[in-house]
C-alpha cells in the first residue's frame, strides 16, 4: 500500500526509535500532522504551547534520556520560533532533530506568505546537517543521515519539507547512477587514548601533591570511576554546574558546582592545587580555575574540539570519559599522604554549615536560599530536577544535595530564559513514573512558564505518577540582571527595567485544575513542600522571596565590591536591605550557627 512522504517519515523515524515528537501545528506542515495521527500507536505527538517549548523539550528528552530529541514546527514563524530552544541543544552539545514545513515548491523565490530562506535561517544551529527535500526518494537519506549526525555529533540538525511534498506518495530511491541509498542505525564507538599516553597522564597525575578534578556534563554515568580515581589521587572533586548530577553531594570530598555560582570549597581547591584533572567539561570561566601555570593539567573528552581551550593543559586526552578513566586507573598510585584531601573534607563540612547558616537568616519575607534548603531534604529518590535560568540557578547550584539516581540540568552554554517549564514537561512524559520538579523565577514564568502550565493541564492525567512540582521563587525582580547590575557594572538597579508584576501562579494553577499552593511565610515553607510531595497531581508552590538576599560569589574581587559600593551610592531602591541581607550572609561565612 503506498505511503504518502508524511507517513513515511513518521514511519522512518519510528524504525530509529523515536516515539515522540515535541511540535505546534500550522498549514506548513499538515501533511505531517495527518501522518502522525494515522500512526498515535508508534508516535506520539506532544502538543506544546509555543514552538520554543517543543525544542526545549526534545533538548531536554535527549539530556534526559540519552536519545535523540525530535521538535516539529510549521514553514516561516513556527521555524524561527524553534531557535533559541535549538542553539541550547547545540551548545550544551544535545542531539535533536528539527522537522520543518516549507511553502510548496512552485511558490519558492516568489516572495510568498511566509516564505523564509530556511536552509539559511538554520545554518548556524543546524549546520552540521540542514537539507531540503526537492523530491519523495530522498526522504530516506534525509531522515538517516539526520538522526545519525545529531547522534554522532551530538549536534542539532534540520530537515525542510514543502508542504506539497509531504502529501505526494513516498518513492524509494532507484538502483541507479545519482541515487542515495540508506540505512538505519547507530552505535556509539568505544575511544580510548593510546597506552603511552595514558601512562603519560597517570605520571602527572601521581607527581601531584595536591590534585584537583572538575567533572562536567561529559562524564555522566562515571561516577564509580571518578570516585576510585579520587581516592587514589587523594583529591576533591568540584562540578561544573551541567555536571551537578554526575556526582552525589554527600560524598565528603565534593565541593559542589565551580563558577560564579559555585561553592566556596571549589574555589579554595583551585586556587590551591597544583595538579588539575577535567573531565567531560567546557567549563568556560578561566578565573575560577587555577592561574596558568600554576597547575599541571589532564583534560578527557570525546570531542577534539573541545580539548585545550579552558585552560593551557600538559596533556589531552581524547577519549570517551568511562572507558578513559578504567584504562587510567590501573597507572594511577595510590597517595599516601592525605593532608590535602583531609583539609577539602574539612572545608566542605564547614561549607554546609555554612549555608545552612545562610538559609536560617530572616528576610523579607522568606530567604530564597531557606526555601532550597529545606527542598533538598525533602528531594524524592531519582527525582528529576530542572532550574531555569537567573538566582533560582544559584540555589540550585549551591543550596541542593542531588544524590545518586537523580537527574538535574537546565541551559548550560546558552543560559537561557524559559527551559525550566519544557525541561519538566519532557521530564515527565521520558519518566511518567518519576517526581519532576521544576525550578523557575517568576521573569522565567512570565515569559514562557505561565502556558507550559497549559500543556501540563493537558497531558498531567496521563502519567502514571502525576506528581510534579513546579517551585516559584516569586521576588518581583529579574534578580539575577538586577545584582549584575549592580556588581558587574556598579550601576543602580534600573527598576522600570527590573521590576516585574506580582502575579498569583497558585491560583492561576488552580483555575488550570491543578494544585496551587501561596507561601508568603516562611513558617509555612516545611508544610507547603510536604503538602506538594505528595499530592496526585502537579503542584505550583508560588513563594514570596526576598530579592535582597545577594548571591553571594565563591570570591569576590575588588572591582566587584567596588561596583557593589557605587550602586548603593547611585542611590539603588533597595540599597538598605541589600546591606542587611549581605551582612547576615558575611557573619553566616564566619560565625555559622552563632545567630
Amino acid at each position: 500500500m503506498a505511503q504518502t512522504v508524511a507517513e513515511y517519515l513518521i514511519n522512518r523515524f519510528h524504525e530509529w526509535g523515536v516515539n515522540r515528537i515535541f511540535g505546534y501545528p500550522g498549514d506548513g506542515i499538515n501533511g505531517f500532522m495527518a501522518a502522525l495521527r494515522g500512526a498515535e500507536d508508534k508516535v506520539q505527538f506532544i502538543q506544546t504551547r509555543h514552538e520554543e517549548m517543543a525544542a526545549f523539550m526534545a533538548c531536554a528528552h535527549a539530556k534526559f534520556t540519552d536519545e535523540v530529541g525530535v521538535c516539529m514546527a510549521t514553514s516561516g514563524p513556527g521555524a524561527i520560533h524553534l531557535l533559541n530552544g535549538l542553539y541550547d541543544a547545540k551548545m550544551d552539545h544535545q542531539p535533536v532533530v528539527a522537522i520543518v514545513g516549507q511553502q510548496a515548491r512552485s511558490a519558492l523565490g516568489g516572495s510568498y506568505q511566509q516564505e523564509v530562506d530556511l536552509i539559511t535561517l538554520f545554518k548556524d544551529v543546524a549546520g552540521a546537517y540542514v537539507h531540503m527535500a526537492c523530491e519523495p526518494s530522498q526522504t530516506r537519506h534525509l531522515v538517516d543521515r539526520a538522526i545519525r549526525i545529531a547522534l554522532a555529533e551530538r549536534t542539532v540538525t534540520c530537515i525542510i519539507f514543502p508542504n506539497d511534498l509531504q502529501e505526494l506518495d513516498y518513492e524509494e530511491p532507484k538502483r541507479m547512477h545519482g541515487t542515495i541509498h540508506s540505512s538505519v542505525g547507530y552505535k556509539r564507538p568505544r575511544i580510548i587514548p593510546h597506552d603511552t599516553d595514558l601512562q603519560q597522564a597517570a605520571a602527572i597525575l601521581n607527581e601531584g601533591e595536591k590534585v584537583a578534578m572538575l567533572v562536567g556534563a561529559g562524564a555522566k554515568g562515571c561516577e564509580e570511576e571518578i570516585i576510585q580515581v579520587a581516592d587514589i589521587l587523594g583529591c576533591g572533586v568540584a562540578k561544573a554546574l551541567l555536571g551537578k548530577a554526575v556526582l552525589p553531594d554527600d560524598l565528603p570530598f565534593v565541593t559542589g558546582s565551580i563558577g560564579l555560582l559555585g561553592t566556596g570549597p571549589s574555589w579554595d581547591m583551585m586556587t590551591g592545587c597544583d595538579t588539575l584533572l577535567m573531565v567531560g567539561s567546557s567549563f568556560p570561566y578561566s578565573e575560577f580555575l587555577p592561574k596558568e601555570g600554576q597547575a599541571k593539567a589532564v583534560q578527557i573528552d570525546i570531542d577534539g574540539k573541545m580539548l585545550g581551550i579552558r585552560y593551557p593543559m600538559t596533556l589531552n586526552l581524547q577519549g570517551d570519559s568511562k572507558a578513559t578513566l578504567q584504562a587510567l586507573i590501573p597507572y594511577l598510585k595510590r597517595k599516601e599522604d592525605r593532608s590535602w584531601r583531609t583539609s577539602i573534607e574539612d572545608n566542605i563540612d564547614k561549607w554546609w554549615k555554612i549555608l545552612d547558616a545562610r538559609a536560617q537568616n530572616s528576610a523579607d519575607p522568606i530567604n530564597p536560599q531557606y526555601v532550597y534548603w529545606e527542598l533538598s531534604k525533602r528531594l524524592p529518590d531519582n527525582c528529576i530536577l530542572s532550574a531555569d535560568s537567573g538566582s533560582t540557578a544559584a540555589w540550585f547550584a549551591r543550596d541542593l544535595k542531588v544524590r545518586t539516581g537523580m537527574k538535574a540540568s537546565l541551559s548550560g552554554n546558552l543560559a537561557t530564559m524559559c527551559p525550566g517549564m519544557p525541561y519538566t514537561i519532557a521530564a515527565k512524559f521520558a519518566y511518567p513514573d518519576r517526581v519532576a520538579i521544576g525550578l523557575i523565577g517568576d521573569g522565567a514564568m512570565q515569559m514562557l512558564g505561565i502556558n507550559g502550565l497549559i500543556t501540563v493541564s493537558k497531558y498531567w492525567k496521563t502519567w502514571k505518577d502525576p506528581r510534579m512540582i513546579i517551585l516559584v521563587l516569586n521576588n518581583r525582580d529579574l534578580n539575577m540582571v538586577s545584582w549584575e547590575q549592580r556588581v558587574m557594572i556598579g550601576d543602580a538597579k534600573f527598576d522600570a527595567s527590573q521590576d516585574v508584576p506580582d502575579f498569583a501562579y497558585d491560583e492561576y494553577a488552580k483555575l488550570l485544575g491543578l494544585e496551587g499552593i501561596r507561601v508568603d511565610n516562611p513558617a509555612d515553607v516545611k508544610d507547603a513542600l510536604d503538602t506538594a510531595m505528595v499530592v496526585r497531581k502537579p503542584v505550583v508552590l508560588n513563594v514570596y522571596t526576598d530579592p535582597d538576599v545577594p548571591m553571594t560569589p565563591p570570591h569576590v574581587s575588588l572591582k566587584e565590591m567596588k561596583a557593589f559600593s557605587s550602586a548603593i551610592f547611585h542611590g539603588d531602591s533597595d540599597s538598605w536591605d541589600m546591606i542587611k541581607q549581605t551582612a547576615k550572609d558575611v557573619w553566616s561565612e564566619y560565625f555559622p550557627g552563632k545567630g
